[in-house]
């Protein structure tokens, strides 16, 4: 039977020898043959294997055929398989429809075949090693101009990732039929939840009903001017994602995401101690503002520690490195993307993260190249990334003070780069600044237009990329600074209690 012999130390000068390259054709032949011989076997390995990952060109060819009449519930056998391959020079040098007889005669247990795959995978993936390294070391060598080391390093990274999560290093071009594929599993994904949600839930029933909740992929600006509750709005969504999360064990002994998620909160402007103080005061109940001077009675402090106990094993993951850079916050996302799993990131806030740059003197330019990143970034991996944006003041200067797509500060690229725009506002906010003389008719006006908003919040949806746009109304509790569910009627109280 015709094989490929493998590659041998060949010495190239004294003390220089090309390296052996990881393949065991072998093991390559044992598995094709044990899936001719039972189909069925190509079941237990499909979810990991590609063509890609066989040594032997032929053996790549030959994978994807037998993977294309399986998907489509068609025998896979030589002699079926030997007419695809009639004018193929590489089939008939190895001996043609004999050399597909000879894998099957010689094939292993078609149970022995998870084995067999698990050996050629890791082959692939120690030859995409190589790869990486040698690619590295010419990189580090040349000394480009336009990559710095620390690029570089970012670079290198990220092929390490991509080779970890998926064993491929480039995903490259991809067939539609694969898109389409794809595609078809996620609307039957959302089919099976009975119309629930397609996305990640906020646990903000009307807000998650305009959006369909946060979707993988999404880059999502939540935007406002100072003291509107962007952080708490971030807060409450991270927060009810990581306490609601649940998960199922999947044959290759990783984890599957069935309900809430794994969230990492990026929070550059607070400490993980102020955070944790702000997620306590929502989970017990207790203002936050009493909770940080000490405030409270013992009954109190006893529903707080509950409250801790209660969420403490939630999987929210706080870094509160103060100017972080982008290349930082990218490198640990992917590592606990790797070690723990990922599903949210929510990053507090745009404006304070850097390029690493030195000090641009562009500013525009800097945040246009961050928000790219982080595009980039909830693509690679596959999850809603929520950076929250201050507004320019130009809105204090208007009559309307509703925030709109040019108040974004250098708004160059997030309008641009983001899937979707959220706004809040508070109209309690600017109203109770207007307070006029007490006890005149003035005052008694004021006071009833300003017991319309109080609790009120708008979040308005200025670009979404997938769906309308539109305004949100939701309460605002500010002892606790939390955004709820607002009940319209009491209809829409029934249906919210029962959900």
């Amino acid at each position: 039977m015709a094989t490929v012999p493998a590659l041998d130390l060949r010495p190239v000068s004294n003390d220089v020898a090309i390296p052996h390259v990881p393949a065991n054709i072998e093991a390559e032949q044992a598995l094709l043959g044990a899936i001719l011989y039972d189909n069925a076997a190509f079941e237990r390995i499909g979810d990991f294997l590609r063509e890609a990952h066989f040594f032997e060109p032929f053996h790549q060819r030959l994978f994807q055929a037998i993977e294309v009449n399986v998907r489509k519930g068609q025998l896979a056998e030589p002699i079926l398989l030997a007419e695809q391959f009639s004018r193929d020079p590489a089939f008939e040098e190895l001996g043609g429809v004999r050399y597909l007889a000879d894998l099957v005669d010689r094939a292993p247990p078609a149970a022995n075949a998870p084995d067999y795959a698990r050996a050629v995978y890791d082959l692939a993936l120690r030859r995409d090693l190589i790869r990486i390294g040698g690619d590295i070391a010419v990189q580090a060598q040349k000394g480009d101009v336009e990559l710095s080391a620390r690029d570089q390093i970012e670079a290198a990274e990220q092929q390490l990732f991509a080779l970890a999560e998926t064993g491929g290093v480039s995903q490259g071009f991809v067939p539609f039929s694969t898109a389409v594929t794809g595609a078809l599993a996620m609307a039957a994904e959302a089919h099976g939840r009975d119309g629930a949600l397609a996305g990640l839930s906020t646990g903000l029933i009307d807000l998650d009903q305009k959006i369909g909740g946060l979707h993988p992929s999404d880059l999502v600006i939540l935007a406002a001017r100072p003291s509107m509750g962007k952080t708490s709005l971030a807060c409450n969504i991270a927060f009810d994602v990581a306490r609601n999360y649940t998960w199922e064990p999947q044959p290759d002994g990783s984890r599957k995401t069935v309900r809430g998620g794994v969230v990492a909160f990026y929070s550059l402007e607070m400490s993980a101690e102020q955070l944790a103080m702000r997620l306590l005061a929502d989970a017990s109940g207790v203002s936050g503002d009493r909770l940080r001077k000490g405030e409270i009675d013992a009954m109190e402090f006893g529903r707080i520690r509950d409250a801790a106990f209660e969420i403490q094993e939630a999987p929210l993951f706080i870094d509160a490195t103060g100017g972080i850079t982008i290349a930082k916050l990218t490198a640990r996302a992917r590592r606990l993307k790797r070690m723990v799993g990922l599903d949210l990131i929510v990053v507090d806030y745009l404006q304070l993260i850097t390029t690493g740059g030195g000090g641009s003197d562009n500013r525009v330019q800097e945040v246009s190249m961050i928000t790219q990143s982080l595009k980039a970034l909830a693509k690679e991996l596959a999850v809603p990334v929520i950076a929250l944006s201050q507004l320019s003041r130009q809105v204090e200067n208007r009559e309307d003070k509703k925030p709109q797509l040019s108040d974004l500060r250098e708004s160059g690229s997030i309008e641009q780069d983001a899937d979707m725009v959220m706004f809040i506002y508070r109209e309690s906010y600017y109203l109770s600044r207007l307070e006029p003389a007490p006890n005149t008719p003035e005052h008694f006006e004021w006071q009833e237009k300003l017991d319309k908003v109080n609790g009120v919040a708008e979040v308005i949806i200025g670009k979404q990329r997938h769906g309308p746009i539109g305004t949100v109304r939701l309460s605002f509790n500010e002892d606790l600074t939390k955004f709820g569910n607002l009940a319209r009627d009491h209809h829409a109280r029934f249906q919210h209690s029962d959900e």
